[in-house]
């Protein structure tokens, strides 16, 4: 539990997400090189289930114009998932393996790969339906065929789904940027230090450095995924300047797991998670509230947890912009691997986090 001794009156500080149109900000332009140059991921679990699901679909609406009935269309549709299926596996499988050589290539090298992969995949699972005496007179040809068109549709409507969350992108980057440091808070943040210089000037030599931390990352522009380390130290030199400002109201408790650190976020992802729980916690209540940020690490899973007990129930009103944010950020970095819940029970409100290792 760290505490500190206050020096300020309450006032308003970092405000919530602000919800901002979507527009490209200047430096933000959608012209900008990707340091990413896969066109589509196989190796990511939510692309095997799009695949997947994607393929199937297909297949019983193919099966379908054959089936005399529903039992016949489910005894044709099981027995080709029997080589689209395995087809289909195969063809993530090798364009998993062969990623790092993909990424090397221009979109359209990608394009011919991604079809070309396609195409072998439709002979294998031909040849899997006819090693199981399934196809008497094996279709080839159009086995090659059908496997290509596959793959060229799934990974056009991979590349759609990327493109159309770039608007979503831009817009998040920009709350993002927009709400990283308010006024206020610096405001607030030099008048504690003016406060500290005389009395106690090692504490608010100390306050200006983490001021400048902060504003060191926010002004960076880089949408780089970091480490859960880096987050979890961005988020102490925050607490560490509202420790200044609440003094024991704030009550601040830390469970960290170190085998954790190494997990991937989007960049400043923790701290309005910590902001959010000073801002509806402490602010509200003279009594403060206890703040805990917890990390855990199971097997390939990272659990992340912040929590903040709320006074009689009750906290600032808002309108959940923050959370928001951060689930669309997280959503894109991680996909389906990501996820993101947040509640409020028997008067603690906890934002819990899942993030691949």
């Amino acid at each position: 539990m760290e505490s500190k001794s206050g020096f300020m009156k309450d006032t308003q500080i970092l405000s919530t997400f602000q919800d901002l149109p979507p527009a490209t900000a200047p430096g933000l332009s959608d012209s900008q090189p990707e340091k990413a140059n896969l066109v589509f991921d196989a190796c990511q679990t939510g692309v095997v289930l799009r695949a997947v699901l994607f393929v199937e679909v297909c297949v019983s609406v193919v099966v379908g114009f054959a089936a005399q009935n529903f039992t016949d269309w489910v005894v044709r549709l099981a027995l080709v998932t029997g080589g689209t299926l395995p087809a289909t596996l195969a063809w993530l499988l090798l364009a998993c393996l062969i990623k790092r050589i993909i990424a090397r290539l221009p979109s359209t090298g990608q394009y011919v790969i991604a079809v070309v992969l396609g195409a072998l995949a439709g002979l294998y699972g031909c040849a899997m339906l006819t090693w199981s005496g399934l196809v008497l007179s094996p279709p080839w040809v159009a086995a090659a065929l059908s496997g290509a068109l596959l793959s060229s549709l799934l990974v056009a409507a991979l590349v759609m789904r990327s493109k159309g969350q770039m608007p979503a992108h831009t817009s998040a980057r920009l709350a993002e940027l927009q709400s990283r440091i308010r006024p206020h808070f610096l405001f607030n943040t030099l008048n504690s230090a003016i406060a500290l210089v005389r009395a106690e000037p090692a504490k608010a030599e100390a306050l200006l450095e983490d001021l400048s931390d902060l504003f060191r990352e926010a002004l960076k522009d880089s949408g780089e995924p970091v480490s859960l380390a880096d987050e979890i130290s961005l988020a102490k030199r925050y607490l560490a300047i509202e420790q200044v400002r609440f003094g024991e109201r704030l009550r601040v408790q830390w469970s960290l797991d170190p085998s954790a650190d190494g997990a991937r976020l989007p960049p400043l992802l923790l701290q309005p998670l910590v902001e959010n729980a000073v801002l509806h916690g402490v602010e509200p209540s003279a009594l403060g509230a206890d703040v805990r940020i917890s990390t855990q690490r199971r097997g390939s899973i990272v659990v992340i947890k912040v929590t903040n007990t709320v006074p009689a129930g009750q906290g600032a009103a808002g309108q959940g912009l923050a959370l928001r944010n951060v689930r669309e950020r997280l959503s894109l970095l991680h996909d389906v691997q990501g996820r993101f819940r947040s509640g409020l029970r028997d008067g603690v409100y906890q934002v819990r986090m899942e993030v691949p290792i």
